[in-house]
């Protein structure tokens, strides 16, 4: 009942769109979730963040962290509704990493947040970034999962909304196959 609620928060911002999308994995999909549609209303991405705070309160984290550009807003809004720091980390060259003199202590407690996920290619960064810094993994929340597979991160991982969208190789990709033109949105240049 409450991922109805959240996908409908979605919906009603704008944030679901139609077309044909170049994802920021490489794949192609008939339809792209633009996450900035929804943050840049500050009580709908109150409302987003407060279901992820509440479903990880318990966990006691010590910090959240997202991946810059989105998750930052994400990140900030999670922590503030936890009562604890946010933090972010940024690519540098091809890798995520933590900069702006942001830490994670040994045996911090980290949630990990994310915006979108469709092959969990920033949050296996994320948590790779974690546990070099020997920090604990407390659990993932993400907006949407838009796998179309069960996402296993080897840490509890909380979506809002569960909404399988095909995504396509180029190569497999029906709309490209039908010459249909491509839109670039949410590409970040990420090998």
């Amino acid at each position: 009942m409450k991922s109805e609620y959240y996908l409908d928060i979605l919906q009603q911002s704008g944030a679901i769109l139609k077309g044909h999308f170049l994802l920021t994995s490489g794949l192609h999909s008939d339809t792209y979730v633009e996450k900035f549609k929804v943050l840049q209303y500050p009580a709908l991405c109150d409302q987003l963040c407060k279901g992820i705070a509440e479903h990880f309160t318990a966990t006691k984290p010590n910090v959240v962290l997202g991946a810059a550009i989105g998750g930052i807003v994400i990140s900030h809004t999670v922590a503030r509704f936890l009562s604890t720091r946010s933090i972010f980390a940024e690519r540098e060259t091809t890798a995520l990493t933590l900069r702006r003199g942001f830490t994670i202590d040994e045996g911090e407690r980290v949630l990990i947040v994310d915006d979108v996920v469709t092959t969990g290619g920033s949050l296996f960064e994320l948590i790779d970034l974690v546990l070099q810094h020997k920090g604990i993994i407390v659990g993932i929340g993400a907006i949407l999962n838009r796998s179309e597979s069960k996402m296993d991160f080897g840490f509890p991982f909380y979506p809002l909304v569960n909404l399988a969208i095909p995504a396509y190789q180029p190569e497999d990709c029906p709309q490209c196959a039908a010459n249909v033109p491509l839109t670039a949105r949410g590409r970040t240049g990420k090998k």
